[in-house]
């Protein structure tokens, strides 16, 4: 399933969410004028588990592996892995940021993004590839859409072999059904095929525990 648009206006301009998306659209483009050094920006600002285990148990100082979990959310292992987070983030971005305030989101976008490392990092704690995408953190806005507007018809391409269809989907369904792959391909591959599943996993639930604590407090509005 891949989604194409949502039916779910935004009220205000989603400046955060246009600035993250050209923040990592000028940090590829920087990826891709170093050439053959993209090894050594990889090696210094992509997450590395089992770098950021040994300078939790004091082998090494912290600073600079605790940075990596937010410098990683900026890289990307290629054009497709690119476009296909900032096409969620574009999609789904605007609402959530509309919920949160311009501030707020910013610093929920971090904040899932960092649980998100964290838990992949406690699960693959040994491991010492490089892991990069902002995949994490747009999880965790994807858990709180589906928090916050739960009924909202997000228009979906099923690949119905060999045919392809159009549907719109309330979001709840929709994401339910992308968290549950998450899920599954976590519990039964971990981290195998070079994808931070659980990085996925827990931005996402972040990002649907945060909003929905969000919701309980404030009053009652549309699609809720």
């Amino acid at each position: 399933m891949f989604p194409l648009r949502d039916e779910n206006p935004s009220l205000t301009v989603p400046v955060v969410t246009r600035g993250l998306i050209a923040l990592n659209i000028a940090a590829f483009l920087y990826e891709l004028a170093l050439g053959r050094d993209l090894g050594g920006l990889f090696a210094a600002y992509s997450l590395i588990p089992l770098r950021l285990t040994l300078a939790l148990q004091g082998n090494e100082p912290i600073f600079a592996p605790a940075l990596t979990l937010v410098t990683s959310m900026f890289l990307h292992g290629g054009w497709m892995h690119l476009i296909g987070n900032l096409w969620y983030l574009w999609i789904f971005g605007d609402n959530v940021e509309d919920r949160l305030g311009h501030f707020g989101f910013l610093l929920f976008y971090f904040a899932s993004g960092i649980a998100a490392g964290l838990l992949h990092s406690l699960i693959a704690y040994e491991s010492r590839l490089p892991t990069v995408g902002a995949s994490g953190a747009i999880a965790g806005v994807l858990g709180a859409y589906a928090a916050a507007y739960p009924g909202a018809r997000v228009v979906t391409l099923l690949p119905l072999f060999p045919f392809f269809q159009v549907v719109a989907l309330p979001a709840l369904v929709l994401l339910g059904i992308w968290f549950v792959f998450q899920f599954l391909s976590g519990a039964l591959g971990g981290s195998s095929g070079g994808v931070a599943w659980w990085a996925h996993i827990g931005g996402f639930a972040f990002g649907y525990a945060v909003m929905r604590i969000h919701v309980a407090r404030e009053r009652p509005r549309g699609w809720v």
